[in-house]
């Protein structure tokens, strides 16, 4: 023993602190009856419970104590509970299971679409791609004939055909189709997803083989370009502006007065002093010329061009927009985040522009691994009997219910589902209520009534083997059992009894007191000089409520309106103020800041006192279920203490 015990305290000291060799996991830090808890067990749940191993490692062996006595009484509580039976109660078991079925489709989306989702949203945004691209629309040419077409001209282009004049021959964005089809500079999170997935898996050069559809109509792929990605820069310029007519001589002369400031840049002149002197950009002019941080896409396409490739203190040369003429120079730029101080917005991106498509594609890969059979000739003997019927609990006694509630509408994974299991998922909905039951309603809440079934069913073959989902279930599993504990041994046996709760108000009366409290009015205004003609009413006679009435403005705020009872002054200044008042009646006066000014009337007051039973009773109750709780949580413990004879090591 004393070897043993020797080995736990060295282990305790250095527990979170040494790597955790296997031999060190093994060590048993504690027994109750014929059971054992070994470091392992203790160090996990320990860590769990204080948020992680790094907050484990900063405790202390006091700590560590308290805890390895708390975990030997759950262990405890939990053989008592597989005693008794409650691991196999069908109650908890089906409680069990619909926890599973909820909770095991938002774990594994979490896992396997929104974390992996994020990760590659990261990975992909340390670079930005050129993309150009041909489109066929689909509004003059029907959706077959444009699919075709685009597939002809992948395979001229796979045969040696030059995509820019696939382009100008046959693309019909007119934006871009004389630019060789380029759309410029793309950044994953910011596009289409289907866009985003072909750019970021293309190699520079390369035209996608598979068009890409959306609503406009079939786009033929091409990467451009690829580099690394400058998630900002900062960037000051100096704009020479074009004549609003677009007068070629007044264009003229504005380009050479540009050139002129160029060289004088050259020459080692301020630059911003130069924008100040002779920027047309109201906007930055005033600042040195200074544009602040920007990202990409954010300016004109030759101004994006220019500054994203110059370095720090590099200035361009000139730079010609529809505005004018730009001289760029670059101030600053933003290192690309750690994935820990950029996961929240990488989350919120991904929400916004990949999960809808993610899920729709896990949603199909599903639907093809299950046998899905809709009977629609139940369907459509219940769509055509339907008669009006509307959702809410008045169906169970409809005869839509009566006579084709068993009817099954659907076998997923050969198992089958009646229409009443349709309508029960459907109430679990308040948005659903009162819907009259037609072939449109019935379809669409079969369709999500599928959808969900299908991720059900598929997500639990799925979480099978996933450790930590076990470890989950298993942690729920203990806490209802615990739970089911609790409730047999401490709070169902717990009696109000009304004799001992005055006894307990007697012996400590002395902590139950009412603080220092107020009751007043108000009269708040924005104006002072309004509150000073109310003052000066006031002292002349004129009652505070009269003046209320004839204000009819509420207070800054609920607290320093009118009470209608006696309030605890607490911090608040205004209420201290009104305490200080001799006499029911008296007003202050004028209070307040920028925001307001008030009068108040003092309505009652009252200083600290005891509370009587009455008043304290809430309170007196609450403790002593308190003591009556904590005494029977003792009592069981005591009794199982007694039964398994713990030893702490």
């Amino acid at each position: 023993m004393f070897k043993k015990l020797f080995l736990i305290t060295i282990s305790s000291i250095l527990i979170f602190l040494a790597s955790c060799s296997p031999k060190h996991s093994e060590i048993v830090i504690a027994e109750y009856g014929d059971y054992e808890i070994k470091m392992s067990e203790f160090e996990n749940a320990y860590a769990k419970n204080v948020g992680g191993i790094e907050q484990a490692k900063k405790d202390s062996i006091e700590d560590y104590n308290k805890f390895l006595d708390l975990f030997v009484n759950f262990n405890m509580k939990l053989r008592d509970a597989k005693v008794r039976g409650l691991e196999n109660n069908p109650a908890i078991l089906e409680e069990l299971d619909t926890y599973r079925k909820n909770i095991g489709v938002s774990y594994y989306l979490e896992k396997e679409l929104v974390e992996k989702g994020i990760e590659q949203l990261y990975e992909r945004r340390k670079d930005e791609v050129r993309v150009s691209h041909l489109l066929i629309r689909i509004d003059k040419i029907s959706d077959d004939e444009a699919k075709l077409k685009a597939y002809e001209i992948i395979e001229r282009i796979k045969k040696g055909a030059k995509f820019e004049d696939e382009v100008l021959a046959h693309s019909d964005d007119q934006f871009s189709k004389n630019k060789g089809g380029d759309i410029y500079y793309i950044t994953a999170g910011a596009v289409l997803p289907a866009l985003e997935d072909i750019a970021y898996s293309t190699k520079v050069d390369s035209v996608n083989p598979e068009p890409l559809h959306t609503q406009y109509g079939y786009h033929i792929i091409k990467v451009t370009d690829r580099k690394k990605r400058i998630p900002q820069i900062r960037a000051s310029h100096i704009l020479i502006a074009k004549s609003k007519d677009n007068n070629d001589s007044l264009n003229a002369a504005a380009l050479t007065k540009a050139k002129e400031v160029l060289e004088r840049i050259k020459k080692n002149e301020d630059f911003a002093a130069l924008a100040k002197e002779f920027s047309d950009d109201p906007g930055s002019k005033e600042k040195g010329g200074d544009l602040g941080f920007f990202e990409r896409r954010q300016m004109v396409q030759p101004f994006d061009e220019a500054v994203f490739n110059l370095e720090v203190n590099q200035v361009s040369d000139i730079v010609e927009s529809q505005y004018g003429y730009h001289i760029i120079k670059a101030l600053g730029k933003t290192e690309y985040p750690d994935f820990e101080s950029e996961k929240q917005n990488l989350r919120t991106m991904y929400e916004k522009s990949k999960r809808k498509d993610d899920y729709q594609k896990t949603l199909d890969k599903f639907s093809k691994e299950l046998e899905i059979v809709t009977n629609e000739e139940n369907l459509k003997e219940i769509i055509s009997n339907s008669d009006s019927t509307v959702v809410n609990e008045d169906y169970w006694n409809s005869n839509l219910h009566q006579n084709y509630g068993d009817k099954v509408i659907t076998i997923i994974d050969n198992q089958s589902f009646e229409f009443d299991k349709l309508i029960t998922y459907v109430l679990q909905n308040p948005k659903n209520s009162n819907v009259v039951l037609d072939e449109k309603s019935i379809q669409n809440f079969l369709n999500g009534f599928k959808e969900d079934k299908i991720f059900e069913i598929q997500v639990a073959k799925k979480l099978e083997s996933d450790e930590n989902f076990k470890n989950l279930m298993q942690d729920y599993k203990h806490g209802i059992v615990i739970f089911k504990l609790q409730e047999d041994e401490v709070w169902n046996k717990m009696r109000m009894d009304s004799v001992a709760i005055k006894n307990l108000y007697e012996q400590s009366k002395d902590s139950y007191i009412f603080p220092d409290r107020v009751q007043f009015k108000e009269l708040f205004s924005k104006s002072d000089s309004l509150l000073e003609v109310y003052r000066k009413e006031l002292q002349n006679g004129v009652s505070f409520d009269s003046l209320l009435t004839k204000h009819k403005t509420k207070g800054r705020s609920e607290n320093l309106a009118y009470t209608s009872e006696l309030k605890e002054i607490g911090n608040n200044s205004y209420a201290k103020a009104v305490f200080e008042l001799e006499n029911i009646g008296d007003f202050t006066e004028i209070l307040g800041d920028d925001k307001g000014k008030s009068i108040l009337q003092l309505v009652k007051k009252e200083v600290s006192r005891n509370k009587t039973f009455d008043e304290a009773r809430a309170e007196v109750t609450s403790a002593y279920q308190d003591i009556e709780s904590a005494e029977l949580e003792n009592d069981y413990i005591s009794r199982l203490k007694t039964t398994y004879k713990p030893e702490l090591f």
